[in-house]
This record gives C-alpha cells, structure tokens and sequence, in this order.
C-alpha cells in the first residue's frame, strides 16, 4: 500500500493507494483520476435511474447503497442494494469475500465488476466512487439522483 499525492484545488491530497497509476506523467485532478485509473470519463461516471434498473435487473453489478443502516430503515432503499456506509467503504473493499459477505450480506465485488454507488441525493456516493478508483476498482460510477430520485419515481409509481 503506498500513498498518492493529489492536488485538488488548491488543497495537497495524500490518498491510500493500493497500485501505482498507470501513467506516472498525469497531473490528478478531480476529472482526469477517473480516466488515469481507465475506469470512466466524465460522460459515463453517473448513472440514470433507467440505467440502474436495468442494471439490477440483469444483475450486471453491483449496487452499494452507502447510506448510514438508520437512513435505510426510516426513509426505505432501493432493491437489490449491498449497504455499506460511506465511513465504511474503504476497510470494505479490502475484505475477503467472505467476510464481505458476512458482514454486508452481498456478494463482494471484484476489481473488473461493474459497482454503482447510490446515497441519498449523489454527495456520498461520489465520494465512495473515488475511495474505490483509490483501492483500483476500474468499473465504478454513482447514481447521482440517489434515495431521493428514486423515491419519487419508483416508490410513489408503486403506491398509487
């Protein structure tokens, strides 16, 4: 495990890092870490919610709702999701699959499986998109609409 040093803003940034980039001559920014790592560009880091049913249709990947279990209990979540809180997403990701899925319930994703990260309204879920670049995970993107969204789409559909 080493470290690596970004500059975001105008802020120095040291990251755990679990392999080198790829490219030893690319200045990190919030956009360009993304495409360093190969895993997405600025186009198709989000998700809409279309996509994500499809995708938990078909089971192509993994859907990490990282909402605190409390968020999850009193306002609902989406079908078919892992949760594992944001605070939690690093040590996560580092687990066996089978503690993974003693602990979270679901299947561990690899570093080639497709992950969406979902939360509430797409803060939380970008910031666990980032923590998963930083360990190597090349297929990660979020679901920017998040609880809220689907709330209103999917849950208020179903109710009437």
């Amino acid at each position: 495990m080493s470290l690596l040093s970004l500059m975001l803003g105008d802020h120095l940034c040291l990251v755990p890092h679990a392999q080198p980039p790829r490219s030893s001559h690319v200045t990190f920014n919030r956009d360009n870490l993304l495409r360093s790592y190969g895993s997405a560009s600025d186009t198709d880091v989000n998700v809409t919610r279309e996509q994500l049913k499809e995708l938990l249709a078909g089971r192509a990947g993994v859907v990490i709702d990282v909402r605190e279990p409390w968020e999850l209990r009193e306002y609902g979540n989406i079908p078919g999701t892992i949760n594992v809180p944001l605070g939690q997403v690093y040590q996560a990701l580092q687990l066996t699959p089978e503690e993974f899925k003693e602990k979270y319930g679901g299947e561990m994703p690899s570093h080639s499986d497709k992950i969406v990260f979902s939360c509430l309204a797409g803060i939380r879920s970008l910031k666990a998109l980032d923590t998963a670049v930083s360990l190597g995970y090349a297929k990660v993107q979020h679901y920017p609409g998040g609880w809220e969204e689907w709330a209103k789409t999917e849950v208020l559909q179903t109710k009437h």
